[in-house]
């Protein structure tokens, strides 16, 4: 399969087509691994792109939702046979451990088979109308030409959650993936291709977001823009999208909190603090990368968690003792050790973690890092790391916990660990976060229901689930006389 990619990546009104722009594909747990060569898309085929989904799409948005549906159905059962190869590419190449890749390409084949019964529900509404003799329809209908820019840290999950709903309800898509994880979008494309698109339904344009994103941001053609990543992009986004009066939907940043009370069990809390703060890597949007706890069990929780911390086995992807893998790739390595040395500057403890690792192989390995007696107004506190970097901040009381946990420009996820159901109903009301888990990881939702924030951390309609709905369809009102 590797071979194939490195030959025909792109994908433009149902041709697979090479280029001279080459994007060498490392394994950052073994660096002297090669996992591809992958072609890269310019400007000029990403219009290319746009056009052909142009127009295949007034076709598409009229063929029976029944075939819609089965086209999906189809790409999901192809992921579910085959999880543990593209599990084990997914590892290679983005380097969360193997159950957590397998994991992520099982979640992406139930959303699938989730939009896929989406596209059969009914979508519109009558009503009687106040005037006598006239009816009135509301009907959803597609957007039309979707530009999809997804993020390298889910590399089938997220292009699964925005490309599945945008297919059902009618529309096509240009889809843009994070340059650095070309292969695991390659087989999605790969899979849903052959699951029975026809042409122009779905094109597939890697490249860097300088040329290709700027030019799905520009065209006017291009209705819609889905979009996961960095706030700075997000921005930029939205500058664009809203000058030519596009619809927009970001998800973007988050500095999550796991509030841990006096009454919280102890091995509850440090579960849901070592899983959430570490898990993948760390480098999830829902990381649970400040921890505040009350202060009467704040040296309890404090030195059990650097216990659990320091014994974080950190290898290869794909061995099985591994727990913690590897950084993505040498750019976030070093944002990661930028942000532990200024932790250090502002005067927090790095009680544990936080250096460079050696395995049999070369790699980006790297310590998980927790950053005790830290400051919620400290930098490493309130900007997003994206890497096994957690701080652990006491609160004198519950009130102050939620006052310190909302004391941040993000509202993804929030999470509270404790055993009163009255303190867990007063944060869920109370927390800023468009999503809050109780006794339970801020990293993690299930396929079904909608994902996203508030504040700073999102913008747009609700991503997966039936909300999905409101983002890929417009509303269209009738009246008519029969």
């Amino acid at each position: 399969m590797t071979s194939e990619i490195a030959l025909s990546p792109l994908l433009i009104d149902g041709e697979w087509l090479a280029t001279d722009r080459v994007y060498e594909n490392i394994n950052p747990s073994d660096t002297e691994e090669q996992v591809g060569r992958f072609h890269l898309a310019d400007a000029a085929l990403a219009r290319r792109a746009v056009a052909a989904a142009t127009l295949a799409q007034p076709a598409w948005a009229d063929q029976s939702p029944q075939l819609r549906a089965e086209v999906l159905d189809r790409a999901g059962s192809e992921l579910l046979a085959r999880l543990a190869e593209l599990g084990e590419l997914l590892a290679r190449e983005e380097g969360k451990t193997l159950p957590e890749a397998t994991g992520e390409v099982q979640r992406a084949a139930q959303i699938f088979k989730f939009q896929a019964q989406q596209a059969l529900q009914a979508e519109g509404e009558l009503y009687a109308s106040t005037r006598a003799g006239l009816r009135v329809e509301v009907r959803h209908e597609p957007v039309g030409v979707v530009g999809i820019i997804t993020p390298w840290n889910f590399p089938i999950a997220i292009p699964a959650w925005k490309i599945a709903p945008a297919l059902a309800y009618g529309n096509t898509v240009v889809f843009k993936p994070a340059e650095s994880v070309p292969a695991s979008a390659w087989a999605l494309v790969d899979i849903l291709q052959r699951a029975g698109l026809p042409p122009g339904v779905l094109n597939f344009v890697p490249g860097s977001g300088r040329e290709v994103g700027q030019t799905l941001l520009d065209d006017a053609r291009v209705r819609a823009i889905s979009f996961t990543g960095s706030v700075a992009t997000g921005q930029r986004v939205a500058a664009a999208c809203s000058a030519r009066q596009a619809r927009y939907q970001l998800e973007m940043g988050g500095k999550n909190p796991l509030v841990v009370l006096d009454d919280a069990d102890l091995e509850i809390a440090l579960d849901c603090a070592v899983q959430g703060a570490f898990y993948s890597t760390g480098q999830r949007c829902t990381a649970s990368s400040r921890l505040i706890v009350t202060k009467g069990i704040y040296t309890k929780f404090r030195d059990a968690l650097i216990a659990r911390v320091a014994a974080l086995r950190v290898g290869h992807a794909l061995d099985p003792d591994t727990q913690i893998g590897p950084v993505v790739d040498e750019a976030q390595l070093a944002q990661d050790l930028r942000y532990i040395a200024l932790g250090r500057e502002e005067g927090a403890r790095l009680a544990v973690g936080g250096e460079l690792l050696h395995r049999r192989r070369p790699g980006h390995y790297l310590a998980p890092a927790l950053f005790v007696d830290a400051d919620n107004a400290m930098r490493i506190s309130q900007e997003e790391i994206f890497g096994p970097v957690a701080v652990l901040i006491a609160a004198d009381d519950a009130e102050h916990a939620l006052a310190l946990a909302n004391d941040t420009p993000f509202g993804l996820s929030a999470g509270v660990c404790t055993g009163s159901l009255k303190l867990a109903h007063h944060f869920q009301r109370r927390l800023q976060a468009g999503m809050v888990m109780v006794n339970a990881p801020t990293a993690g939702v299930d396929h079904h229901v909608p994902f996203g924030g508030s504040k700073a951390s999102s913008v747009g309609p609700r991503e997966q689930g039936t909300q999905a709905r409101q983002f890929f369809t417009q509303t269209k009102t009738s009246y008519i006389r029969p």
